[in-house]
């Protein structure tokens, strides 16, 4: 199981110890530090939809400028997560071909927690 995730993020650190404690093994992909590459990006946007991934009540959300939040498209909303990582919605959850984002409670009832 993979999770792309902030290490500052405390919703990232919960589902974190959760899916440990559950007994999960989980590979650590943490987005500012080690980035996004176009290819990973263009699987998980095919998997989630560029929708699902921007997180529009993100601090980097905010500090963009009004321009770049406008009439947002698949194109555009790619190019701002390779440019800005830490835009991305977390944390996401890659178990096999099924991806998940963020950790609500229909997330964690999938894994059985």
């Amino acid at each position: 199981m993979k999770l792309y995730h902030l290490k500052t993020c405390d919703t990232c650190r919960k589902a974190i110890k959760a899916l440990r404690a559950a007994g999960h093994e989980l590979e650590l992909h943490d987005v500012r530090a080690d980035g996004l590459d176009p290819s990973t990006l263009a699987t998980l946007e095919a998997a989630l939809g560029f929708e699902a991934l921007v997180n529009k009540k993100s601090t980097t959300w905010r500090g963009l400028s009004d321009t770049e939040k406008s009439g947002l498209t698949r194109e555009t909303a790619l190019a701002l997560l390779l440019e800005h990582p830490t835009l991305m919605k977390r944390p996401v959850i890659q178990n096999g071909d099924a991806y998940s984002v963020g950790w609500t409670k229909d997330v964690q009832a999938s894994f059985s927690l």
